[in-house]
C-alpha cells in the first residue's frame, strides 16, 4: 500500500522544506497541488518525478479507473459517461485548454485543465511548453495539439482552445466550437487513436450555453463518423448531471 503522506513529505522537502512540520495528508496534498499549479515549466529531479508519479498513480487508482471496454454505447461508436475524465482508460482524452496551452495556473482551481495537468504530472506542462516555444504564438481557437498523458490511464491528451462567450453566441463562436471537435478528431485519426473522450468544451470557464454546445458536439462528431465509414469510438464525458440529461435527450 502506498504511503501518500511519506511521498508528499518527500516531494515537499524538495519544494519548501520549512513546511514539513504538518502531518495532515490533505493539507500536504493541497500544498503540493497549489505549488505545481503555479509552477513555471522547468526541470525537476529524477527523485521528484519518481515520487510524484507513484503518488499520482496511486491516487488515480484509488478514485477508480473506468475502461471504455466496460462501457455500453448509447449509439453505434458513441458513448455517454459521467465521471472524472482523469480516471478514464481510453486512447485519448480532450482537454479544454486556454491559448497559453500550459495548463491552469490558479492553485487548486476546479477547471478540467487544472485537473488534467495536476494528475498527469509536471511533465505535461514541460511538454506543452516545448510545443508552444516552437510554435512561437498563442494557440488559435478551434485547433488542437497532442501530448503524452504521463500518469493518466489514457495514452494521449488532445488540447484544444474553445470559443469564449462574452455576450450572445455568434456564428463565429459556433464555427470555432465545431472546429475544436473536428480538429481533435482529425488529429486522433492522424495518430491512429481508436477511442477518444470529449469533455464539454467551452461550457465551463468559457461560458458557452450547455445545450447549444452539446448540439454542436453531437452534430460535428456524427458528421465525422459518417464521412468515410470512420470507426473511432467517441465518449461524451460529462461531469454534471445537467449535462448528462442534455446529452441523453439529444442522443435518443
Amino acid at each position: 500500500m502506498v504511503d501518500k503522506n511519506s511521498l508528499l513529505r518527500n516531494l515537499i522537502f524538495e519544494l519548501f522544506p520549512a513546511l514539513l512540520s504538518s502531518e495532515d495528508t490533505e493539507y500536504l496534498w493541497q500544498l503540493f497541488r497549489s505549488h505545481v499549479n503555479k509552477r513555471e515549466p522547468k526541470p525537476v529531479s529524477d527523485n521528484f518525478i519518481k515520487n510524484q508519479d507513484k503518488l499520482l498513480q496511486s491516487m488515480i487508482a484509488e478514485k477508480g479507473i473506468t475502461d471504455i471496454e466496460n462501457l455500453k454505447p448509447i449509439q453505434k461508436n458513441l458513448y455517454l459517461w459521467r465521471g472524472d475524465i482523469t480516471t478514464l482508460k481510453v486512447d485519448a482524452i480532450v482537454n479544454a485548454a486556454n491559448s497559453g496551452m500550459l495548463g491552469c495556473f490558479v492553485p487548486c482551481h476546479a477547471c478540467i485543465d487544472n485537473a488534467i495537468h495536476t494528475f498527469a504530472g509536471v511533465q505535461l506542462r514541460l511538454e506543452c511548453a516545448k510545443i508552444m516555444s516552437k510554435q512561437g504564438h498563442p494557440e488559435p481557437t478551434g485547433k488542437a495539439k497532442i501530448t503524452a498523458a504521463y500518469n493518466l490511464p489514457c495514452k494521449f491528451i488532445l488540447h484544444t482552445v474553445g470559443a469564449i462567450i462574452y455576450d450572445k453566441v455568434t456564428d463565429k463562436d459556433k464555427l470555432d466550437l465545431a472546429s475544436c471537435y473536428r480538429s481533435c478528431l482529425e488529429l486522433a485519426e492522424q495518430n491512429n487513436i481508436e477511442s477518444i473522450a470529449f469533455c464539454c468544451i467551452s461550457t465551463g470557464e468559457f461560458h458557452y450555453p450547455n445545450e447549444e454546445a452539446a448540439k454542436i458536439a453531437i452534430q460535428t462528431v456524427t458528421d465525422f463518423l459518417n464521412s468515410g465509414n470512420k470507426k473511432i469510438k467517441i465518449i461524451f464525458n460529462v461531469f454534471k448531471e445537467e449535462d448528462e440529461q442534455i446529452y441523453k435527450r439529444l442522443l435518443r
